[in-house]
């Protein structure tokens, strides 16, 4: 089989398999490739989709905004390619020597150091997390300090220690989010639902 044809029975599969949901089509999308990058249905019931969410994360992408990421396994999972149609740029700054040098005289992690140095990127931009909580927290505080203004934020960290809490508190923000609740998530994930977006950005509109 080739790759769109596999996806494409990937998908009916899940359709068949999920049973009910209250999804709308366009969020469907990509709670459907998220289980589709995970295989777990339990994503179903974890995903949280802020209401301006999607239509805030394609008119960044449509806008040729930049995009964020919190790892490099998220940035390369990300479909470039689709996305310089746009004119949007995926930027990781975790390498950056600059995050290394700060993060040791902070005595912080390089998480959260990168979600500093990234503040004048992120205005208007999609800032993606999908490993750190330490940089879902921040970025959470420089956003109620009105020192960050992302049009989106994907926050899906995964992990045992403040991955769900932090998640928690992303869902205390009336701000454009998509996230789930509990200790699941990923970069793989968190590209997934940049590359969805991707698509809802590609299409014309009633298609």
């Amino acid at each position: 089989m080739k790759p769109e044809e596999i996806e494409s029975t990937s998908f009916d599969i899940i359709d068949a398999e999920v049973g009910n949901h209250d999804f709308n089509e366009p969020q469907w999308s990509i709670v459907r490739r998220m289980i589709h990058t995970t295989a777990d249905f339990e994503f179903k019931d974890m995903v949280r989709i802020h209401p301006r969410a999607i239509a805030a994360g394609m008119q960044a992408i449509r806008s040729g905004k930049m995009i964020i990421t919190d790892t490099n396994m998220a940035r390369v999972g990300i479909r470039s390619k689709e996305l310089a149609q746009f004119g949007v740029t995926v930027k990781c700054y975790m390498n950056d020597p600059r995050i290394h040098a700060k993060a040791q005289s902070n005595g912080t992690t390089r998480a959260k150091a990168a979600v500093d140095m990234a503040a004048d990127d992120k205005s208007g931009g999609i800032y993606v997390i999908g490993n750190a909580p330490t940089a879902l927290l921040r970025l959470i505080e420089l956003i109620n300090e009105g020192k960050a203004s992302p049009a989106l934020i994907i926050g899906l960290p995964v992990g045992f220690v403040n991955a769900a809490e932090s998640k928690a508190a992303l869902l205390e923000l009336d701000y454009p989010y998509i996230t789930n609740i509990g200790r699941k998530g990923g970069s793989n994930l968190a590209a997934s639902v940049v590359n969805a977006l991707t698509i809802l950005a590609g299409k014309a509109p009633g298609d």
